[in-house]
């Protein structure tokens, strides 16, 4: 074989250049990484802002319950790791195992959200909205952003454990893995550091 062939023929084994290499379908990795880079603008927005208006943002930041945050990023670390593993017993052959993996990922999603709300609604009771003052626009923003791709997510792992292929399951867990990683990197930056 020549070598243009051979380089054509190598370009059609790898479709997606870089991405191809990534667990999952490509076009997921298109779009986790637009989620992190939309997400990367916000968070660095939040952090700009709280340092015009550090006073503002730490009144607000004693308003919110570090506990149920930390718990709720427990919570998403441990779905994230069931996730995972519903794709290496999946590589196995255990197709029961991997969706009984995936439900309990998709439970502690639930979870997650049951938290949010309690969260959301105690703040509703105490006066505090998405107009109270910048701090909480943002708080607002941010965690209602990422409370959408945990549903969004919990709906992508019910999807791939219906047609749980091993490439389906790294596709779902990808997106899944996307959404701890943006907590794990929100719940410092909104509820610890002053």
């Amino acid at each position: 074989m020549d070598p243009a062939t051979a380089a054509n023929a190598a370009q059609e084994d790898r479709p997606w250049g870089a991405l191809s290499d990534l667990p999952g379908h490509p076009m997921m990795w298109v779009l986790i990484l637009t989620e992190v880079v939309t997400f990367g603008l916000l968070f660095l927005t939040f952090a700009v802002t709280k340092a015009v208006h550090s006073d503002l943002f730490a009144a607000g930041q004693a308003q919110l319950d570090p506990v149920l945050g930390g718990i709720n990023t427990l919570v998403l670390i441990t779905s994230g790791w069931l996730a995972a593993l519903a794709v290496e017993v999946r590589s196995t052959g255990q197709r029961g195992a991997a969706r009984l993996q995936l439900g309990g990922a998709m439970a502690l999603g639930l979870v997650f959200i049951v938290i949010k709300v309690a969260e959301y609604a105690a703040k509703a009771q105490a006066g505090i909205g998405l107009e109270t003052d910048t701090f909480f626009t943002l708080y607002f923003l941010l965690t209602g952003f990422h409370l959408l791709h945990v549903v969004l997510g919990i709906v992508i792992l019910a999807a791939v454990a219906l047609s749980d292929s091993i490439e389906n399951l790294k596709t779902g867990t990808a997106f899944w893995h996307m959404v701890d990683l943006v907590w794990v990197v929100m719940y410092p930056l909104v509820y610890l550091i002053g």
